[in-house]
């Protein structure tokens, strides 16, 4: 028996390979209502299946904002390390999924010793050598029961669960980037709202004190002119910081500096977003790359139980090699020099003090962590939809409002200016007037940066187009 038993020996143990004691996988029922809610808050639209959200490039229209995008998805040390952890879990895979096939050494050696006369057979004393080329098998273990293949089986929904998780990162990076943009641009146009206050502020303050010295304006509406000053002075240091701070959120998520190309003086166009389709199914929510990564870990550990109800069934490995022996080094392709050797071996589990029960419990507990993960990765998914399809139905009803306020507060102040000068009223009323101008204005903004940032989680929430995958390189 050379090498044609060896090969004998494949077959026999691959023949013996076949069941499965991985439980029969059903997805959980989801636990979530079929429908988005309903209500003052949401816009009505018929569900429409066919309807789908659209690519991030299509999404985000300001090239400002993508070119950030671009800079952040080939320079995010986040992303980067996403990336890394697929990569690990693939190689992990891999050596699981190797234990499926034997491993086949080819080994060649040779000794050489001086024998004794006493030890030698020959009663007298001499030098015998060795000389052996060997192929062979070690240790290969026959999986009869599946034990090998449902770990290999675990290893594979691990990996696919990390090529999700790297997608829900690169979604959550593109969101984020966005998000840190647009309160960037904010931040800068409250500056120069604030700027151009205290500007006015500063300008009705010298009016005051120069009218206070002619006598016609009393020092309580000089010390009232001040408070308006000291106050858009405050905010200027504020929002004079915010936009910095800003600034190194922004270079944090890219990677890298802001590219100079960027303009820090540019400000947030009307049509920089999408609009996302109404009418969405509920069931898209089973496209979120958090939610399929859920999925994959729950089916590992299934998998994993087939691998625990396998270990209490008997396990067979097999050590087989052939080759050639002789004492000469040009005897060892000589006929008659020919060796070979089979040991079959096998393990039949009697006591382990519970150790197998206490592992297919620990297996199954973990199935069961995995469901529950799975649901409330589907029930926190639907939570922010609804949420965003509320911000989506009332942001612009209350912008108009705020845009409303803002014109009212302008002719507020306007009129209340003319009377002042007119010496109708005191300078209380102007005061209250300048007062609310500057805060609708400042509100208008913060609103309006809400709304947007609304757009941009819900595009989040989503799954953020899932057309736009990953680039990954398959494990098989």
């Amino acid at each position: 028996m050379k090498l044609n038993q060896v090969t004998l020996a494949l077959v026999v143990g691959f023949g013996l390979q076949g069941c499965s004691l991985i439980p029969d996988y059903a997805r959980p029922a989801s636990p979530i209502q079929n429908q988005w809610p309903l209500g003052p808050a949401y816009k009505s639209a018929s569900a429409n299946p066919t309807v789908a959200v659209p690519a991030w490039r299509q999404f985000f229209r300001d090239p400002a904002m993508g070119q950030l995008i671009e800079t952040a998805l080939a320079n995010n040390r986040d992303l980067r390390q996403a990336a890394l952890n697929v990569q690990a879990y693939r190689a992990q895979y891999r050596i699981q999924r190797s234990e499926l096939f034997p491993s086949i050494d080819v080994s060649a050696g040779s000794s050489r010793q001086r024998v004794p006369s006493d030890l030698a057979t020959t009663g007298k004393s001499g030098i015998e050598s060795q000389y052996g080329l060997n192929v062979g098998i070690t240790s290969y273990e026959l999986d009869v029961f599946g034990r090998v293949r449902s770990l290999e089986r675990g290893a594979l929904e691990n990996y696919l669960a990390t090529e999700d998780a790297q997608r829900s990162v690169q979604i959550s990076l593109i969101a984020d980037v966005a998000s840190a943009y647009m309160t960037w641009r904010t931040d800068q146009a409250l500056l120069n709202v604030t700027q151009a206050t205290l500007d006015s502020y500063s300008n009705s303050l010298s009016l005051i004190e120069a009218t206070h010295q002619a006598g016609t304006a009393s020092a309580l509406d000089v010390r009232q002119a001040r408070t308006l000053v000291d106050g858009a002075r405050t905010q200027m240091f504020l929002y004079s910081r915010q936009v910095d701070q800003d600034s190194n959120a922004l270079q944090l998520l890219l990677g890298t500096q802001i590219p100079s190309v960027i303009s820090a003086e540019s400000t947030l166009g009307t049509d920089i977003l999408a609009d996302i389709p109404s009418g969405l199914p509920a069931d898209l929510l089973q496209q979120r790359p958090d939610i399929r990564a859920a999925e994959h870990e729950l089916l590992a550990a299934n998998a994993n139980i087939g691998a625990a109800r396998a270990a209490f069934f008997p396990s067979i490995s097999l050590t087989t090699s052939a080759g050639t022996t002789s004492a000469q080094l040009d005897g060892l392709f000589k006929g008659g020099s020919g060796n070979w050797s089979f040991s079959p071996q096998i393990n039949i589990p009697i006591f382990n003090g519970g150790r197998l029960r206490a592992n297919l419990d620990y297996s199954e507990i973990q199935k069961d962590i995995g469901v529950v993960k799975y649901e409330k990765s589907i029930q926190t998914a639907f939570r922010e939809v609804a949420d965003g399809l509320a911000a989506l139905g009332t942001y612009d009803g209350q912008l108009q409002a705020q845009r409303d306020l803002v014109r009212s507060s302008q002719e507020y102040y306007d009129m209340a200016k003319q009377r002042y000068d007119e010496g109708v009223d005191n300078y209380l009323t102007l005061l209250d007037a300048q007062r609310h101008l500057f805060s609708s204005r400042q509100q208008l903004l913060t609103d309006r940066l809400q709304q947007l940032d609304s757009q941009v989680q819900l595009y989040k929430a989503l799954g953020g187009g899932w057309q736009d995958k990953t680039q990954t390189v398959s494990a098989r």
